[in-house]
C-alpha cells in the first residue's frame, strides 16, 4: 500500500521540571531485578545524589548549560553516575525491563538538560542514618502490573505502539508505514527481550505473487517473579486457547496471573493479554488466513539490541519484500470494481484498509477477505493512543516530488557544462 513515510513521534516530552523529571524515574524502583542485576542499587544512588537538588531546587530551576544552570551541575554529574552505574551492570542486566526503563530515561534525561557524555561524576552517596521524622516509604506496586506501576508513579498513563498483520499480508508497523508484502517462509513480526513474535506465510496459489499466513509462534520469555516462559502457537484451522504446555496464564510464580489467555469465539479469536509488560495481543482466523494484532508498551518494544533488529512491526517488510502498486494491481481472480463494492460495505473510508480489502478480494476471489481488514481497523481502533492516525492512505513509495526536486539537479548540470566550456 505504500509508505506513508511519517517519522515517529519523538519519545518523550522535553521541558518537565528537573524535580518532575527525577520523581518520574522513581518507576525504576518498583521493577524486580535480576538476582545478578545490580539496576535497584543504581537506581538508589541517582536519587540520593539528587535528593539535595530535589530539596533545594524549585520547578523553575532554569535548564541547560550555562552559568550555573542546574544543568551544568549537581543533575548532569548525577546523570553521568547513573549511566556509568548502568554501563558496569549491563551484562547481568539483560531482559530486566527495570534496566531498560533506566537507559532510556537517563537518555532522555541528558537531553532534556543538556548534558554532555563526557564530564565529571557525582561523590558516592553518604551512608548515614535515616532522617529524623521521616514517615514509612510508600507502598510498592505490584511489580507484575506495568500500567498501574507506571501510572501510579508518573501520574499518567504509559505510551503504547499499535501492530498489525492481516490478509496477504499487509503489515502496519509501529510507526504507521503500511505496506503489503510478499513475504514467504518464516519472518519475525516482533524480537525484542521479552516478547517474541513470528509469523510464517505461503503462497495464495501457486505461483502467485500473494501470500498469506498460515502459523503465528509466540514467546512471552521468562520474567523474573512474574512468569514462566510460555509459547502460543496457532495455525490455520488450529486456534487454541492455551499455551503449549496446556496452561492458560503464566504459571506459579507470584504474578502468574498476569499473562492470561482467553476466547470469546473459540476456533476464531484469541486474546493474550500480558499485564506484566502492558501488553495485549489479538489473533484471528478469517479466510483461511491468519491474522495478528498488538499493542505493546513503549519501553518493552525498544528493549531489543542490534541484533534484532529485523522486525516487522518495526522497520515494515524490507524493500525487497514489498509489492510494488503495479504488482498490486494485476488482475486477480475477482474483478476489481466487484471487489471494491464488497469491500465499501464494511470499510466506507477508501484508506489503506480498503485498499487491503480490494487486493485480497480480487486477488483471492474469496469476499470473506473483507473481514480480515474490517476486523484490522476495529483492532486498530482500539490500539491506537491516537485516533487521528487511524486512517491511513495509500501513497508511492517515495515523498511526491516538488519543483525544487528537479531544480537541484538541473543548476548542478548546467553549472558542471559551464565550467567544462569555460576553461
Amino acid at each position: 500500500m505504500g509508505d506513508r513515510g511519517q517519522a515517529p513521534s519523538p519519545r518523550s516530552p522535553h521541558g518537565s521540571p528537573p524535580a518532575l523529571s527525577t520523581l518520574t524515574l522513581l518507576l525504576l524502583l518498583c521493577g524486580q531485578a535480576h538476582s545478578q542485576c545490580k539496576i535497584l542499587r543504581c537506581n538508589a544512588e541517582y536519587v540520593s545524589s539528587t535528593l539535595s537538588l530535589r530539596e533545594g531546587g524549585s520547578p523553575g530551576t532554569p535548564r541547560g548549560g550555562g552559568r550555573g544552570g542546574l544543568a551544568s551541575g549537581g543533575l548532569c554529574r548525577a546523570l553521568r553516575s547513573y549511566a556509568l552505574c548502568t554501563r558496569r551492570t549491563a551484562r547481568t542486566c539483560r531482559g530486566d525491563l527495570a534496566f531498560h526503563s533506566a537507559v532510556h530515561g537517563i537518555e532522555d534525561l541528558m537531553i532534556q538538560h543538556n548534558c554532555s557524555r563526557q564530564g565529571p561524576t557525582a561523590p558516592p552517596p553518604a551512608r548515614g542514618p535515616a532522617l529524623p521524622g521521616a514517615g514509612p516509604d510508600p507502598p510498592t506496586p505490584d511489580p507484575c502490573d506495568y500500567e498501574a506501576r507506571f501510572s501510579r508513579l508518573h501520574g499518567r498513563a504509559p505510551g503504547f505502539l499499535h501492530c498489525a498483520s492481516f490478509g496477504d499480508p499487509h503489515v502496519r508497523s509501529f510507526h504507521h508505514h503500511f505496506h503489503t508484502c510478499r513475504v514467504q517462509g518464516a519472518w519475525p513480526l516482533l524480537d525484542n527481550d521479552f516478547l517474541f513474535v513470528q509469523a510464517t506465510s505461503s503462497p495464495v496459489a501457486s505461483g502467485a505473487n500473494a501470500t498469506t499466513t498460515r502459523k503465528i509462534t509466540i514467546i512471552f520469555k521468562n520474567m523474573q517473579e512474574c512468569i514462566d516462559q510460555k509459547v502460543y502457537q496457532a495455525e490455520v484451522d488450529n486456534l487454541p486457547a492455551a499455551f503449549e504446555d496446556g496452561s492458560v496464564n503464566g504459571g506459579d510464580r507470584p504474578g502468574g496471573s498476569s499473562l492470561s489467555i482467553r476466547t470469546a469465539n473459540p476456533g476464531s479469536h484469541v486474546e493474550i493479554r500480558a499485564a506484566y509488560i502492558g501488553t495485549t495481543i489479538i489473533i484471528r482466523q478469517t479466510a483461511g488466513q491468519l491474522s495478528f494484532s498488538i499493542r505493546v508498551a513503549e519501553d518493552v518494544a525498544r528493549a531489543f539490541s542490534a541484533e534484532q533488529d529485523l522486525q516487522l512491526c518495526v522497520g515494515g517488510c524490507p524493500p525487497s519484500q514489498r509489492l510494488s502498486r503495479s504488482e498490486r494491481n494485476r488482475r486477480g481472480a475477482m474483478a476489481v470494481d466487484t471487489a471494491r463494492r464488497l469491500c465499501k460495505e464494511g470499510l466506507p473510508v477508501e484508506d489503506a484498509y480498503f485498499q487491503s480489502c480490494v487486493f485480497d478480494v480480487s486477488v483471492s476471489g474469496d469476499p470473506n477477505f473483507t473481514v480480515a481488514a474490517q476486523t484490522a481497523l476495529d483492532d486498530a481502533r482500539v490500539f491506537l493512543p491516537d485516533l487521528e492516525k487511524l486512517h491511513l492512505f495509500p501513497s508511492d513509495a517515495g515523498p511526491p516530488l516538488s519543483p525544487a526536486t528537479f531544480l537541484g539537479p538541473l543548476l548542478s548540470g548546467l553549472l558542471v557544462l559551464w565550467l567544462g566550456f569555460s576553461k
